[in-house]
């Protein structure tokens, strides 16, 4: 409406004329500005019709029809706009290049992600910059709290259990005050590893149930991955997650790439035991499960099977699909040598033609579709003779030549 491609039919409401704005609804009437005479064809423009004669009125009228799609496919240009002329540049900016992974991430993500609202997408930026952030405290270059953060990593770095590394590795996030009383309480027999475990898992346990969830951001699409592991669509569920980590900033990303390491190690069966009364997959879910995600409106059953996933694939979660990496590249080297970015690259929800396959192809879906509805009322049993004469004759009226071709001469 802004630029004039189609316009509202004035009507007044309540000795009103209406506002000049979009308006979804069923007694909203508008109309194409490049069709020409269209006030003489449509007669007296403020008369509202409902739906229903609204309908009747254009199916009778074929002159009006005919007219004015031939109208609309002549005028109609498929040719792109002229875009300004981008500048070659020898290297883009790292706002460049971000904004270029965000924009296509986001555009990947939408195609695989049903989602119902868009602002938590439109407001990721903000959100992330707000995130919490686990920076070091100040007293953490305190001599004490220096050496007790080496100690733990040079005793982690020699020993060649996987288990106590990867929890070592999470320490790093951990406040100083904790990683001293860990230091502290060490056992003094360092080959228990036992006991080593012990005291590893329930000081990460403790953290991570007192601080906010990890992954508390755009909370539709926690409910759009859900739902394609309930319907059996692994791979998809995979994407869509790997494009949902890649918005994470990347402090909060690595944290939360040593936080699933750790979990997945620590949850095979095989492991050291963790708690007594259930295995150690289950242990680990339910300790650090509102870690992950706590979003109110996913359910248990779905919020426990979204972390099982991401603690069964976290070896994959973190990777950059191939299809989108190939697309940031193509779409960056058209930035870095003057090209229009959007013309042949990026996700695209349709198929390009030329005008003339446009034509061809619209003109027979639009027989085909005729013909169709020709049948459907040839062959509708519960239409009697007087109601299914009437239709066949209004549709000879507007498309003789559909209606020989159904039924011959």
């Amino acid at each position: 409406m802004d630029y004039k491609v189609f316009e509202a039919v004035p009507t007044r409401v309540f000795g009103r004329d209406r506002k000049p704005t979009f308006e979804d609804s069923s007694c909203s009437l508008y109309r194409f500005t490049t069709v020409p005479n269209q006030d003489s064809q449509l007669g007296n423009e403020n008369k509202v019709y409902s739906p229903s004669r609204c309908s009747d009125a254009l199916f009778k009228s074929s002159d009006i029809k005919s007219n004015s799609l031939e109208d609309l496919w002549e005028n109609l240009s498929l040719k792109p706009a002229n875009c300004p002329r981008i500048h070659a540049s020898t290297r883009l900016s790292p706002q460049v290049i971000s904004a270029v992974w965000q924009e296509e991430t986001i555009g990947r993500l939408l195609q695989l992600v049903d989602l119902p609202f868009l602002d938590s997408l439109l407001k990721q930026q903000e959100v992330a910059s707000q995130a919490p952030q686990c920076k070091r405290q100040p007293d953490m270059f305190k001599t004490s709290n220096y050496l007790d953060r080496g100690i733990l990593r040079a005793y982690g770095d020699s020993q060649e259990d996987e288990w106590v590394s990867a929890a070592i590795d999470c320490l790093e996030y951990l406040p100083d005050q904790m990683v001293v009383d860990i230091s502290r309480n060490f056992p003094e027999q360092p080959d228990r590893t036992d006991l080593v475990k012990e005291l590893l898992f329930d000081a990460i346990g403790k953290y991570y149930s007192t601080r906010e969830p990890l992954l508390n951001h755009l909370c539709d699409v926690h409910n759009g991955i859900a739902e394609l592991l309930v319907n059996g669509k692994t791979e998809i569920a995979l994407e869509a997650t790997q494009l949902f980590l890649k918005l994470l900033d990347s402090q909060n990303r690595e944290e939360f790439r040593r936080l699933l390491y750790f979990m997945a190690v620590a949850a095979h069966p095989s492991e050291f035991k963790l708690q007594k009364e259930s295995d150690n997959r289950m242990a680990v879910k339910r300790v650090f499960s509102k870690a992950i995600v706590n979003n109110k409106n996913l359910s248990k059953g779905k919020t426990d099977l979204l972390v099982l996933f991401l603690m069964d694939h976290q070896k994959d979660v973190f990777k950059i699909p191939g299809t989108l990496h190939k697309i940031v590249s193509v779409k960056l080297l058209a930035i870095q040598k003057g090209r229009d970015p959007s013309k042949d690259t990026g996700y695209i929800y349709c198929q390009r033609i030329n005008g003339s396959d446009y034509c061809s192809s619209t003109q027979k879906k639009t027989k085909d579709e005729l013909l169709s509805l020709l049948k459907t009322i040839d062959e509708d049993s519960k239409l009697s003779a007087k109601e299914k004469k009437k239709l066949l004759g209004q549709f000879h009226k507007c498309h003789p030549d559909i209606f020989t071709e159904y039924f011959g001469d």
